[in-house]
């Protein structure tokens, strides 16, 4: 991986992601499942959309439902919009810098918010205060759901995140993927102090943000390979 996330590495995610990350169609489930009920007409928004796989389920899950793919790679933005097919008359795209506040202002209700490995690239005091705008901006009863990796305590939690890692995207079904993993240095956990943009925090910080910041239920829904799924709702 370089110093900074460039198009190439969105064009490597995209090939290889479904490999590269754990239990990927799992991961959309759970995140669709959790941001119910939702309003006949809702709006979600889809922080680091990527390829668009998420955004995909959600409109296939939610009829009525418009979901916004927010996403700083103008590669990852085409595919997306790719990726919606025919659900594209429901599905918009906008380019941002998550770590702006300037998009955190919204002229619609917003049901749901969701994220998957994007706000990792935040330190500390940007999460908190993300989630802090987030709460703000949600309509009551709404929620946020993230799905992203998170920071071990200790070296035994790096140790076994890593081997996780490493095993799963090694027992998947195409060894090019297996090899550009690892030359590339793509296991976080391997390799903590490689990339600048990757600052996870420690799982119990950001249940402890988000209560701060005034969500409710706040809990982690599933975890494996240092990669979790966390987040609460907004009060009705």
């Amino acid at each position: 991986m370089e110093n900074a996330w460039t198009e190439e590495n969105s064009k490597d995610f995209i090939q290889y992601g479904n490999d590269f990350v754990p239990f990927r169609p799992e991961q959309q489930r759970i995140i669709g499942e959790l941001i119910a009920p939702l309003p006949s007409l809702a709006n979600i928004i889809d922080l680091g959309c990527g390829a668009g796989l998420l955004s995909y389920h959600l409109l296939e899950k939610y009829s009525q439902a418009i979901v916004y793919g927010y996403d700083g790679s103008p590669t990852m933005l085409t595919q997306s919009t790719e990726q919606a097919g025919a659900y594209q008359n429901r599905f918009r795209t906008q380019q941002f810098d998550l770590a702006a506040t300037g998009w955190r202002q919204f002229s619609f209700p917003v049901h749901a918010v969701v994220s998957s490995l994007l706000i990792h690239h935040l330190d500390d005091a940007g999460k908190q205060q993300l989630y802090r705008d987030i709460y703000q901006a949600l309509a009551p009863g709404g929620s946020l759901y993230i799905a992203d990796i998170v920071q071990p305590a200790s070296s035994a939690g790096f140790e076994i995140a890593a081997q996780q890692w490493d095993k799963y995207v090694r027992e998947q079904h195409h060894p090019d993927s297996y090899q550009v993993f690892i030359k590339d240095h793509w296991n976080y956990f391997a390799y903590p102090d490689e990339d600048p943009i990757d600052q996870p925090s420690t799982l119990p910080d950001q249940l402890l943000w988000l209560q701060e910041a005034g969500f409710l239920s706040v809990d982690v829904y599933w975890m494996f390979s240092g990669h979790a799924i966390f987040g609460g709702r907004k009060k009705e």
